[in-house]
């Protein structure tokens, strides 16, 4: 990670950046602190009169404390054979029923309220999104709300189907 690095690039190679930046400076949360995908770090530190160091120190941490928030594909497999975890698919009603994993349930309001009023923080549960970009807020929420084994796949279900199990179609989110 270097001052150079547009926010584009930051934010692909660093999926939490945004929370942190958000969180730490108020960076990207609003018209008046927003900015471009093309704009280096550098220049939204200028903007925001914020040291540059300081921003990527902040990045940095905020990297090694999301790490700690996921698992490898290989440990989820020993997850999913084991079933000894709650393992929720936080992807879209149509992208769970178009691949969906055996050993995995569609993340729907209801389930997330039954599980914050009846599991306890000692209870593993792993969450899987498309490619690992959005679980990493949904764990923290869940933790948040009291189950602190709460995990993120890496990669995603895109990553498991690439490195463990070729049988299950790879696919590109097409958005407007």
């Amino acid at each position: 990670m270097n001052a150079e690095m547009t926010m584009g690039a930051l934010l692909e190679e660093y999926p939490g950046a945004r929370r942190a930046l958000f969180s730490a400076f108020h960076i990207g949360g609003c018209q008046s602190c927003a900015y471009e995908l093309e704009d280096s770090l550098a220049k939204v530190c200028e903007a925001n009169e914020i040291e540059i160091t300081e921003a990527i120190r902040t990045l940095e941490e905020s990297q090694k404390h999301d790490a700690g928030m996921l698992i490898s594909v290989t440990k989820f497999a020993e997850h999913l054979k084991n079933s000894d975890a709650v393992i929720l698919d936080i992807r879209t009603r149509e992208e769970h029923e178009a691949i969906a994993l055996p050993g995995t349930e569609l993340m729907t309001q209801e389930l997330q309220t039954k599980l914050f009023g009846e599991k306890s923080e000692d209870d593993l549960v792993i969450l899987i999104d498309h490619q690992g970009r959005n679980v990493l807020d949904q764990c923290a929420w869940f933790r948040g709300h009291g189950l602190k084994l709460t995990f993120g796949v890496d990669g995603g279900i895109d990553r498991y189907a690439l490195e463990i199990d070729s049988s299950i179609p790879r696919y590109r989110l097409e958005l407007d």
